[in-house]
């Protein structure tokens, strides 16, 4: 362990937002459940772009918008590989997660569901995954229906197989909850929904950053994550669709790129997945995913995974210790994260005092109301942690916790 310490100490070097203090204090910011940090080289390549290669794509006729254009689809390509993804014309370019799961709901969903169907999620899902497939449901007469959880936070699966029937149209859910730090088996969900015919749909947003994903071996229909939750900049992520189900569906939006041949009579579409990219794209979005990607392919998902599992066992061990604490989600296969309250104190006067002390928490619903509810709590403090962390962050946030217990109980 002592040589992954050395490592993610370097690691660490890579993040200038962690030169600088906070209420006068080191900042300890344990958030990236939210967002991560953006390390230089991700920084340093959107910057170039801005510098020297700033132009549209696709269409210019001159040597910047040539090497724009290399940069944006190339950058497709590495989003390809790095999902496991058979075919590049399977990935389409999104704002994000969120745009990603109202996409799918309003191409896929309007032309494919229909009255009496029902959309399977879990309790766990994050609004963005729960609010499209109910607007959707309330423009055909579908059903909205929720897996439920077991007291440790693992999606229960027994609830799942009583739940998923011959209406069941699409199976929407996480692969690692934003809350609980819960995985879950997308492979083993996948072929439960595929058996009796429905689509599967998964919330990569949390799961991105921790380990390998191959849509291919899991045999999902669709995949999406953002990449500000992968180092990456903001207001950019990808789609992954099987390419035949992306074949029928119709275009999101309308306007320029999207098209083939317009009329003032009629047009037509461009073959996929330009069809569903209407307008001047994200171009340093991509380009900025591109190099987060290879940022983390350099560091390596085994190191990453065995490093942040380590943070995560001591955090947990040390939390523990704090009286009056309850941690919400313990399951033995979870990401680094870690949701708990102190027993009488509210969440945002905990995560105020974490504040004062340097320690950037989330404190709230975590966008997942209908989870808060189940656990029978308005919100939580949660604690999420990454390849710059260290275990001199986690002392921090427990003397930070503990200060708090002291002053709010």
């Amino acid at each position: 362990m002592s040589n992954l310490n050395e490592l993610f100490a370097e690691i660490r070097n890579e993040f200038p937002a962690l030169t600088q203090k906070v209420h006068g204090k080191k900042l300890f910011y344990l958030d990236s459940g939210a967002t991560t940090l953006k390390p230089k080289s991700v920084i340093d390549r959107i910057a170039h772009f801005y510098l020297y290669e700033s132009s549209n794509v696709h269409r210019g006729a001159h040597y910047l918008a040539d090497i724009a254009t290399q940069g944006f689809e190339g950058a497709r390509h590495k989003i390809a590989s790095f999902l496991g993804a058979g075919q590049v014309e399977e990935i389409v370019f999104v704002r994000g997660t969120t745009e990603g799961v109202n996409f799918v709901a309003n191409t896929w969903g309007l032309n494919n569901l229909k009255a009496g169907d029902e959309i399977l999620i879990t309790i766990m899902e994050h609004h963005a995954n729960i609010v499209p497939w109910q607007m959707v449901a309330e423009k055909v007469g579908a059903k909205v229906v929720a897996v439920d959880i077991l007291e440790n936070g693992d999606l229960d699966v027994e609830d799942f197989k009583k739940k998923l029937n011959s209406k069941t149209k699409m199976v929407a859910f996480t692969a690692s909850s934003n809350v609980l730090g819960t995985n879950t088996d997308v492979v083993g969900l996948t072929k439960l929904a595929h058996a009796v015919g429905a689509k599967v749909f998964v919330d990569g947003a949390q799961i991105v950053s921790q380990q390998k994903v191959d849509v291919k071996a899991w045999d999902v229909d669709f995949f999406v994550f953002s990449a500000h939750k992968l180092f990456g900049p903001f207001g950019f992520g990808a789609l992954y669709g099987k390419k035949e189900i992306l074949e029928t569906l119709p275009p999101y939006q309308g306007g320029g790129s999207m098209i083939s041949k317009v009329t003032i009579e009629k047009t037509t579409y461009n073959d996929v997945p330009t069809r569903f990219e209407a307008g001047t794209p994200h171009i340093e979005g991509a380009i900025g995913t591109a190099a987060a990607i290879e940022f983390v392919e350099k560091i390596g998902f085994d190191k990453i995974h065995a490093y942040e599992m380590d943070l995560l066992k001591y955090a947990t061990d040390k939390l523990l210790e704090v009286p009056d604490l309850k941690i919400y989600g313990t399951s033995k296969d979870k990401g680094p994260l870690v949701s708990f309250n102190l027993k009488g104190a509210h969440h945002s006067d905990v995560g105020q005092i974490l504040d004062q002390e340097g320690v950037a928490v989330r404190a709230g619903h975590h966008c997942t109301q209908p989870l808060m509810a189940r656990l029978g709590v308005p919100g939580t403090v949660r604690a999420s942690f990454s390849v710059y962390n260290s275990r001199e962050d986690v002392d921090a946030l427990v003397k930070a916790v503990v200060k708090a217990r002291e002053l709010l109980l």
